[in-house]
């Protein structure tokens, strides 16, 4: 593993990055000329990005709300947490319980700066500067360690940043996956998901173009059977792995992911 990471703290408005293309995907203000540029671009060739986008953060909300609702969930780590939009995960949480704590981690300067501006006056959640596949940086992180019991239950969340990380055997998916899921007492949750499809042109399409867009910062598109692999030895909840639109659906009209040249597939794993 690697740890220590040289994380850029300028924010280069010229370079597209992940965080800032799903804030304008979301509607959001947070993003820059080249940012919209790689969006229209990528559209061309998969045009429900938007919609599997939204799909993706309703997604992360039912998620949230039903750890905390259903399996009593009060502290969640959320790697690759993006730019603050509404109904963040700590929103979503505290109205359930207005305990429990949240740890956002992102490489990308600019949620943090936003971030931290957000989350001024609530002393339970805090952001930090790391590389998602630092785990021993995040996990012996000063705030992490002031908000996060590793002793009870906690709820990691990878919620469609997997695709960020490049294929390696100490750094890939499931070496990060493994290294978080050791430090997780039993009752523990691991939520995964990543863009996936079957068609192997969009695959290599989108993991090329997105991987010259942000300049090396992008991993790959995978098939549903590389997201399976990392949920061995977790006790999978219903409604199992699927696209996530269906989900545990809040109603029976709620947005489904019409579109299929490649789509948002995971759920969530219980620790034994």
């Amino acid at each position: 593993m690697q740890s220590g990471r040289q994380l850029s703290t300028s924010i280069d408005a010229t370079v597209p990055t992940a965080a800032r293309m799903y804030d304008h995907y979301l509607g959001g203000k947070d993003n820059y000329a080249a940012d919209r540029a790689a969006c229209e671009e990528l559209d061309k060739v998969v045009p429900s990005t938007r919609a599997l986008a939204l799909n993706n953060r309703r997604f992360l909300q039912r998620v949230v709300r039903t750890l905390a609702q259903e399996h009593g969930i009060r502290q969640f780590l959320d790697h690759g947490s993006g730019l603050p939009t509404q109904d963040n995960v700590h929103q979503v949480a505290q109205r359930v319980d207005p305990t429990t704590h949240v740890v956002y981690v992102d490489n990308d300067p600019m949620v943090l700066v936003h971030g931290r501006a957000l989350l001024e006056e609530d002393k339970r959640t805090a952001v930090i500067h790391s590389d998602m596949r630092d785990s021993e940086t995040i996990f012996s992180h000063p705030e992490t360690q002031r908000l996060i019991d590793f002793s009870k239950p906690v709820a990691v969340l990878f919620n469609s940043v997997m695709h960020c990380i490049p294929d390696s055997e100490t750094d890939g998916p499931s070496a990060v996956v493994r290294r978080v899921s050791e430090r997780l007492v039993p009752g523990g949750f691991m939520v995964m998901c990543q863009l996936v499809s079957e068609d192997p042109e969009v695959r290599d399409f989108v993991t090329g173009f997105m991987d010259q867009a942000t300049q090396g910062h992008w991993g790959r598109v995978r098939e549903e059977k590389d997201v399976a692999g990392w949920f061995e030895g977790l006790d999978i909840l219903e409604p199992g792995l699927v696209e996530v639109s269906t989900w545990r659906p809040d109603s029976e009209v709620a947005p489904r992911q019409l579109t299929q040249e490649w789509i948002e597939f995971g759920g969530v794993g219980r620790l034994r």
